[in-house]
């Protein structure tokens, strides 16, 4: 029996026939594994702000597009006008849900609670990567920042979901943003409402309300779709994808910035001898991972850590060559014994360590072991709770990591990089330690010229590919499936994207 036989997905759903009817057109409803925080989430906080970007409620200054570039979108421009300085001029005639205007002061107050520790809408994670020193205001529409030191990726953190535009709450508008749809009620981890915005300044919104319920189990979600009982189900099934559409259903899929990847022990173990890390990431097919695991629609095998022909992405193939992973391992001075790998007189052994809250990461590792097995190395999977599989590893207790990270939450490399690779990275699990690495995360963090960042950020890719501190297995592609005459959506590689004004039910 293969190993893709051996690990390949059941499917979830039974057969079915035709796909039911459901509700009227000037209603959408969505089915998704998590619901709201609170019973008014406020979209600075946590990752709030990603539900209320998602829904088409909050806006931020700066926007991602499909391919992962940067636009304005409250912003009209956008100007450095010294190593620290930003000048951000608003789109003129902007106002917020209750009719007020947005002006260059109500950014500022939108903005600075971040910041302040105690604060509701504190978020330490965005505090750091803004890095504010200082905001003023020089007229009604330009907002001046100030950051503490120079960081080519500031305009990119205003694209960030929680850093959404508000105005000043009232009972009716408990978020009082400027989106083409507005908040109205939610209900802590089950349902987040809300209705159209007739006067938004874009067009009329397709739908006059948008209801979000949260159905954590994936299967439960697939039934209600069938059933009838939602419009829109976003991360489907991956096995039964192909089965759903042929009812009648949409289906929608493009791979994410999502990365499964794994941090490698490089400062103990064999792992710290960088020929054994090529040589796994050699002995791994990603093609049969993506098919065994995802049935072949959920992911795409990644050679980098950005998607293929998105933006930041260097032209990096995933490469498996199971002859020239065993050629490494003779080269690093490790002897096949009766067909497993002998290194200084024991087995050649590596230990995977991962965690169990997304539903892939278990069958990965395993699908990874075996892989690592077919060659002669003996490998191990340990499961447990993210932080206490972080703990070993950084420990040395372990000697692969397998995470699931977004790698362009604000659609920059250098925050997200620092964290995993640099030295003092606060992510760096692996204790990965190059000066080369440390140099070019510094440089594009503080060369402000884009062409000249993405050279950077390419020499970065290829460093990885060689020194392999991380190996990158897939991206996820976001499968959704919706009811036939959807128009106006497409998956979003940040998943941070769901419903613009201009999503709707056609004919």
């Amino acid at each position: 029996m293969s190993i893709l036989t051996r690990f390949a997905a059941a499917a979830l759903i039974a057969v079915g026939t035709t796909l039911p009817a459901l509700a009227q057109d000037d209603t959408l409803t969505i089915s998704v594994t998590f619901g709201p925080t609170a019973e008014v989430p406020d979209p600075r906080a946590g990752y709030n702000g990603w539900m209320s970007n998602q829904t088409g409620v909050t806006e931020t200054l700066m926007g991602i597009d499909y391919d992962l570039n940067l636009y304005p979108r409250l912003a009209e421009s956008i100007e450095q006008t010294a190593a620290t300085t930003w000048r951000v001029t608003l789109r003129e005639g902007l106002t917020f849900h209750d009719g007020s205007p947005v002006t260059a002061q109500t950014v500022v107050d939108a903005i600075a609670p971040i910041s302040i520790e105690g604060d509701p809408a504190h978020n330490a994670r965005i505090a750091g990567v803004l890095d504010l020193a200082s905001m003023s205001t020089d007229g009604e529409r330009v907002v001046v920042f100030e950051t503490d030191s120079p960081n080519a990726a500031f305009q990119w953190s205003l694209s960030d979901p929680g850093v959404a535009i508000l105005g000043a709450p009232s009972e009716d508008f408990p978020i009082n943003a400027t989106g083409p749809y507005i908040f109205r009620e939610a209900v802590t981890e089950q349902l987040y409402r809300v209705e159209a915005d007739a006067d938004y300044r874009l067009g009329t919104p397709g739908f006059d309300e948008i209801r979000v319920v949260a159905s954590p189990d994936p299967a439960s979600a697939a039934l209600a779709f069938e059933a009838g009982d939602v419009d829109m189900v976003i991360n489907y099934p991956e096995t039964d994808f192909a089965r759903i559409q042929e009812t009648g259903a949409l289906g929608f899929t493009a791979p994410t910035a999502r990365l499964y990847f794994y941090s490698m022990n490089t400062a103990s173990g064999p792992l710290a001898n960088p020929l054994i890390r090529q040589a796994v990431s050699l002995a791994i097919d990603r093609d049969g991972i993506v098919e065994g695991v995802l049935s072949g629609v959920g992911g795409v095998p990644a050679g980098t850590i950005y998607p293929a022909g998105k933006s930041w992405a260097a032209d990096i193939a995933p490469t498996y060559d199971p002859v020239r992973a065993e050629e490494l391992l003779a080269e690093a001075g490790a002897v096949k014994q009766g067909g497993v790998w002998m290194l200084d007189g024991a087995p050649l052994e590596i230990e995977i360590l991962t965690y169990s809250s997304r539903a892939a990461l278990p069958p990965t590792a395993e699908i990874t072991q075996a892989f690592l097995q077919q060659i002669g190395i003996s490998a191990s999977v340990r499961v447990g709770e993210y932080g206490a599989s972080n703990e070993a590893l950084m420990a040395g207790d372990g000697d692969m990591f397998l995470q699931a990270w977004v790698m362009l939450p604000q659609g920059d490399p250098g925050s997200i990089l620092g964290f995993l690779l640099a030295s003092d990275g606060g992510s760096n699990a692996g204790r990965y330690a190059n000066p080369a690495m440390d140099d070019l995360l510094v440089r594009g963090q503080t060369t402000f010229e884009q062409a000249e960042r993405e050279a950077i950020y390419n020499e970065v890719q290829q460093l990885i590919a060689t020194d392999v501190p991380l190996i990158p297995v897939f991206h996820v592609s976001q499968a959704v499936v919706a009811r036939a005459g959807l128009t106006g959506y497409q998956v979003h590689p940040t998943e941070t994207y769901w419903i613009t004004h201009e999503t709707r039910f056609t004919e």
